[in-house]
């Protein structure tokens, strides 16, 4: 009699579950490469002619004693998101080079996507397989994706953390693996991504701070689920203090307001008691 269970009938191989999510990333790498050649330029939007470039200098090097109001109250957004694509147009890159570059960077987010095809299709199969191929490809062609491949922008960009924020959290309550003490590692480096997503796009915030009812999800005490939550707030904090500060810090230095122009009235008494003089 033969022992062990027998193979389910359509089980992909063990090869092919191993490297799925490599395929899947070359197949977006190599589509998204196809796009930019195809296309042989990348366009320059109203919001690049505007403050896409003047952010990309800002972030290259600081121009806040030079200019004032360059770009609107746009010049003063978090820039270094910005700085590829006025790197690349300082540097002569041709359309199809700016454009390949600028589509890879969004490569980032392409695992984050499977991890979220695969906490919703846990399966073996050639079926399941496909199923996620296919998830990861209706994310990456929807309307809003596809038309941001063909000029400059950063809102993608900004948006991959925090992908990357909800899939972690995610993908261990699809495993049920959530009950041991990795568990707490998830939720912070979920949090630290949302405060990274968080601090390169403040308008990401409304999203971040659903993320606790994930981390809160799992079966247990009410203790350690306020732990989860405190635990995966406070390091959010810290990754927007990371990865926000230094910015923050030129915008207060010059505005006394490390938000400028947000928030500007409230930020009075607290220039008021640090003796900052406009």
């Amino acid at each position: 009699m033969a022992s062990g269970a027998t193979e389910a009938p359509g089980r992909a191989p063990a090869w092919a579950t191993r490297w799925e999510q490599l395929f899947i990333v070359i197949a977006c790498g190599l589509a998204l490469a196809a796009i930019a050649v195809s296309l042989g330029h990348i366009g320059l939007s109203w919001d690049a002619l505007n403050h896409h470039i003047y952010l990309g200098w800002t972030a290259d090097q600081p121009r806040f004693d030079r200019d004032y109001l360059a770009a609107s109250y746009q010049s003063y957004q978090f820039p270094y998101l910005y700085w590829p694509v006025y790197k690349l147009a300082s540097l002569g890159a041709s359309g199809v080079v700016a454009g390949v570059v600028l589509m890879h960077l969004h490569l980032t987010v392409v695992p984050a996507l499977w991890i979220l095809a695969r906490a919703c299709i846990p399966g073996h199969t050639w079926f399941d397989l496909g199923m996620r191929a296919i998830a990861v490809a209706l994310a990456m062609a929807n309307g809003i994706v596809l038309s941001m491949f063909d000029t400059t922008g950063n809102d993608l960009l900004a948006a991959i953390p925090l992908v990357w924020a909800i899939a972690l959290a995610i993908a261990p309550l699809a495993s049920e693996s959530r009950q041991d003490a990795g568990w707490l590692k998830v939720v912070a480096l979920s949090g630290f991504l949302a405060g990274v997503s968080t601090a390169c796009k403040l308008s990401n915030a409304p999203i971040a701070v659903l993320l606790p009812i994930v981390w809160m999800w799992p079966a247990g005490s009410v203790r350690a689920r306020l732990w989860a939550m405190v635990l995966g707030g406070g390091v959010a904090i810290t990754g927007f203090a990371i990865v926000y500060g230094y910015w923050g810090w030129m915008l207060w230095t010059h505005y006394g307001n490390p938000f400028y122009p947000f928030f500007d009235p409230w930020m009075e008494p607290l220039r008021q008691w640090s003796g900052w003089v406009r």
